[in-house]
């Protein structure tokens, strides 16, 4: 997508916030910073927000409040961020388990950026950052679990990319080609007509198609 089309789909978003969801190792956050860079929004990574407003580290969270006590604090976060627009978005990979993030969320247009088991489990294996819910003696085993959980949930999203391991750069200028077709057709309501966006381009109502 060209420079001047960027501009033109910016002005056409009219302020509406992206949301990237996905698992951990998705590249939500190395996507979105070429992706607001693109159309001249701010981005924001949720998690680095709720650290700064907690003044603690995410396993520092967990560890003093557990599970719930990091999700609601997830929340008030995300609350915050839906009364600014221009945004571009990188949620938490468990965003999507608290039923009340998805009235803030679909106040923007929700992107899942997702990606093969084995990809996601590389990426993570390689990346120094703490996981709290992967500190698991079978982290594939507990990663296969939680994209059981999650993916229903995730495919509430507006736009599906599918990755297999592209860059950044080539999945943030996939999602600004397909955000169109999402702004020309009314919104759906939540869990139903989600577009998945392949690699070579086309779109199919799913995995096999």
């Amino acid at each position: 997508m060209s420079a001047l089309d960027s501009i033109d789909l910016a002005r056409r978003l009219q302020g509406l916030n992206l949301y990237l969801v996905g698992m951990m190792g998705a590249g939500k956050s190395a996507v979105g910073r070429p992706l607001a860079q693109a159309l001249g929004y701010r981005f924001i990574d949720a998690d680095t927000t709720l650290e700064e407003t907690a003044a603690r580290t995410i396993p520092e969270i967990f560890a003093e409040a557990g599970e719930e006590g990091f999700r609601a604090l997830e929340s008030a976060v995300l609350n915050e961020l839906s009364r600014w627009h221009s945004l571009v978005v990188a949620t938490g990979g468990g965003v999507v388990t608290r039923p009340v993030n998805w009235g803030q969320l679909q106040q923007g247009v929700v992107i899942w950026l997702d990606a093969p088991e084995t990809v996601l489990l590389q990426r993570l294996q390689g990346d120094p950052t703490p996981r709290p819910l992967l500190a698991d003696p079978d982290p594939a085993g507990r990663l296969r679990d939680l994209l059981a959980e999650r993916r229903p949930l995730y495919a509430q999203a507006d736009l599906h990319v599918m990755q297999q391991g592209e860059s950044p750069e080539a999945v943030a200028g996939r999602v600004l080609e397909a955000l169109p077709t999402i702004l020309k057709r009314e919104r759906q309501p939540p869990g139903e007509s989600i577009r998945l966006l392949h690699g070579d381009g086309h779109t199919s109502a799913n995995l096999n198609s």
